[in-house]
């Protein structure tokens, strides 16, 4: 009896198990770079809004401060978005007669709100508190990057899971004094400009962070400042009175020691206390 497949079908079939093993690979491959794209993270698109508000002008020119006009960032799981009565707060006085400004000036005339496309977008499954975050040693920089040097607001990091995931394992390498929250220019500790923290007593109803006291400059050195010379008349009143002992302060020259000094004192959980899904996904 003929032989139904050639000889050469047996290369042809190793060949085209091969050949479709090497596609399904190039092709989970490449939806795995799609998904990580900006094209799907939107990281580091700036989308068309009302009016072209630019943080590095009211930021870093203004000295505006981030609680100025999100105000519910330290007591609320978002952030929110500045209505219009807080932009005329300023424009009703200086720019009033500025193009760009018009949209802003039909909201407050008409008092329909204007419509803002949220840059830092979460899937709707996803619930993320502010106020956790921010009461616990991230600056607002951590998450939205150097919103100072944005004349239009980008979106610096990707926000999927992977990225909150890496810093869950490992906050330390983020966590900041809860007193440079909201200053974007804060630099890690280092040889150069280290910090110094002192723990204070816990006190009912305030973030067990806030107990935490840290300064950039030597306490010593402040306290030597801000005591009276010997034999000045402030001396002479305070005699014989109790002086309040120093607070005893840390040096930190590095982001680990502080990291893991203010994961302690900060009271965070650690990964394996985030074991439930619900923590995240509502």
């Amino acid at each position: 009896m003929a032989q139904i497949f050639d000889r050469s079908s047996n290369a042809l079939a190793r060949m085209s198990l091969v050949l479709t093993g090497l596609i399904a690979i190039a092709l989970g491959v490449t939806l795995d770079q799609l998904q990580r794209s900006p094209w799907v993270t939107r990281q580091g698109q700036r989308p068309d809004q009302p009016a072209p508000f630019s943080h590095k002008h009211h930021v870093q020119g203004l000295g505006v401060q981030c609680q100025y006009c999100h105000v519910t960032a330290e007591k609320s799981s978002y952030a929110g978005i500045p209505p219009t009565k807080t932009c005329m707060n300023c424009h009703a006085q200086i720019w009033t007669n500025a193009e760009l400004l018009e949209p802003v000036r039909q909201s407050w005339a008409t008092g329909e709100s204007l419509v803002w496309t949220k840059v830092h977008d979460l899937p709707d499954f996803v619930y993320f508190s502010h106020e956790i975050h921010v009461n616990k040693g991230l600056g607002c920089a951590n998450c939205h990057g150097r919103v100072d040097q944005m004349p239009l607001m980008y979106a610096q990091n990707t926000l999927q899971m992977e990225w909150c995931l890496d810093c869950h394992r490992n906050p330390a390498k983020n966590l900041r004094p809860t007193s440079e929250i909201y200053n974007n220019a804060w630099e890690k500790p280092a040889e150069d400009r280290p910090v110094w923290c002192a723990v204070g007593d816990e006190k009912t109803g305030l973030p067990t962070a806030q107990s935490v006291n840290c300064v950039t400059k030597d306490p010593a050195e402040i306290a030597s400042l801000e005591l009276p010379a010997v034999g000045t008349q402030d001396v002479a009143l305070n005699a014989g009175k109790d002086v309040l002992p120093l607070p005893k302060y840390e040096k930190f020259t590095s982001q680990d020691e502080l990291g893991h000094f203010l994961l302690d004192h900060y009271k965070i959980r650690t990964p394996k206390d985030l074991t439930s899904c619900e923590v995240c996904h509502r």
